[in-house]
């Protein structure tokens, strides 16, 4: 193991993470799971927050195990989700857990910002990112407006994974790729906004210096080698939001290509080599966030399993007891197109039943009613991939390439039903895998600072190479061009 390089990835997400170590061998990328552990939201005093120190204890945790091993990694990257923020004093002290995105102070703060501060097209105009209450800009004005304690004080302001970084190192960055999530980035500088900033009253300096995907944050401290057993191993900013990764590791072996990162939610997007903002992405409500090499993620937000997955909780506990292929098998029994949604309609943001919001959508439009979990699955599933499709629809009027393929990537990429779907409806030929997308990219971006692949074009190869894809043509063109019909009707007199 010594005279082989392995890479170090934490890959964070809102409920659970884990600590991977990869290598690169003969052409193909190797990964093995470390350690895995909750990360659990804390709710108190009326707000939520997650718990930093138990995240820097499980990175700790996971490096304590590889010197334990004696394998000597040659560096070390972070991935987290999007948006949330670590206040840090000017005695350098992490002043408080930082906010979760699913705090209630956020429900009311993008409205309030965009009637009395700056209007939407303006903010749109500049940053070039979808409007969503949680958007670190709201989060920022909503601490401001109450007083907070915390941003009062803070001396710096980070992102999560530069936090944790921070944490590793001692050394404060801005990673470009997570600070595109904020809705404070503008994609034409690079840079934080200057009249964003003052706009909720914050200054450029408060937060770390701007750094790309690759760069070398700095060393493990002292204090991290004593705790860890390891040496001054080198910290690499990856792409820190985790769907960053998750793009860089599409296996495309060329630029026409769509994706499609699918789990609890669905982003579907093209890369760009520059943002696209103009009339019809903000009708359509288009984000642009960055990517690796001066890319830009050019995507949009959907509702992807989050819906099955709060119909799942609410069924009975034999229908919970059975397997998810079982369950999406029953589901393929029954009548397709009885009942169709939006699966990105408001109503199923945070229902307090998702079984009732379904239904009461379907009275609404005048559809048969889901009764059976078969057929909530089987609308939940056709509505998707009708929805898909009006989104790769709207992908082909952004760009002049021709997308004839659709990656889709992470966990929905196991999917085969739902997956099947979308290549019926879309028309694409979808290639799905890898599932463990996210921590690839984290690991590839390493090897690249490392010097082993050159760029992102031959990391994609690799991936490909490392990957059995599942490949899924198109079938049913009339049918489901006929159901696409059907879901234009009913989502517009929703």
């Amino acid at each position: 193991m010594e005279n082989e390089k392995y890479f170090f990835a934490v890959d964070l997400g809102a409920t659970s993470g884990r600590t991977i170590i990869g290598k690169i061998d003969n052409g193909k990328i190797d990964l093995e799971e470390v350690t895995r552990f909750p990360n659990n939201l804390i709710e108190q005093g009326g707000h939520y927050y997650w718990d930093i120190h138990a995240l820097y204890f499980e990175m700790i945790r996971g490096l304590k195990e590889v010197a334990t091993r004696h394998i000597n990694i040659t560096s070390i990257g972070i991935d987290t989700w999007g948006v949330d923020l670590v206040c840090i004093g000017e005695d350098g002290a992490i002043l408080r857990n930082p906010r979760a995105y699913r705090d209630p102070i956020t429900f009311e703060a993008m409205d309030h910002y965009l009637e009395h501060v700056l209007p939407r097209r303006e903010v749109y105009d500049v940053t070039g990112i979808q409007f969503m209450n949680f958007n670190s800009i709201f989060q920022l004005y909503a601490m401001q407006r109450e007083n907070n304690s915390a941003l009062k004080h803070a001396e710096k302001i980070l992102f999560v994974p530069d936090a944790l970084s921070w944490m590793l190192t001692g050394e404060m960055v801005c990673e470009y790729t997570i600070a595109s999530t904020s809705q404070l980035l503008n994609p034409r500088t690079k840079e934080l906004d200057e009249k964003l900033l003052h706009s909720i009253g914050l200054q450029r300096s408060k937060f770390g210096r701007m750094v790309q995907p690759g760069t070398v944050i700095g060393t493990l401290t002292e204090e991290v080698q004593r705790l860890t057993g390891l040496g001054a191993v080198p910290v690499i900013a990856v792409a820190g939001h985790d769907t960053g990764s998750a793009v860089a590791a599409v296996p495309a072996k060329n630029e026409q290509f769509a994706y499609l990162s699918s789990g609890t939610w669905s982003l579907m997007g093209i890369e760009t080599k520059d943002a696209i903002i103009s009339d019809l992405s903000y009708e359509r409500n288009f984000t642009n966030e960055g990517g690796i090499e001066g890319t830009t993620r050019f995507l949009k937000n959907i509702c992807g399993m989050w819906l099955y997955e709060r119909c799942r909780l609410e069924w009975p506990e034999e229908v919970r007891r059975l397997s998810h292929p079982e369950l999406q098998g029953s589901a393929m029994q029954v009548e397709a197109f009885r009942s169709i949604i939006n699966p990105d309609d408001a109503v199923f943001a945070a229902p307090s039943s998702m079984i009732e919001a379904i239904q009461q959508y379907c009275r609404k439009t005048g559809q048969p009613v889901p009764e059976t979990p078969a057929e909530f699955c089987r609308c939940i599933f056709d509505s998707l991939a009708l929805r898909y499709r009006q989104v790769f629809t709207w992908l082909q009027e952004f760009t002049d390439t021709d997308l004839n393929t659709l990656h889709i990537i992470g966990g929905g990429s196991l999917n085969k039903y739902l997956n099947q779907f979308t290549a019926n409806a879309t028309g694409a030929t979808v290639l799905a895998g890898p599932q463990e997308c996210t921590a690839i990219g984290n690991i590839m971006l390493q090897a690249k600072a490392s010097a082993l692949v050159k760029d992102i074009w031959q990391m994609r190869s690799i991936i490909a190479n490392s990957t059995e894809l599942v490949k899924y043509e198109p079938q049913d063109k009339a049918v489901w061009d006929k159901a696409y019909e059907k879901y234009l009707g009913i989502t517009a007199q929703a």
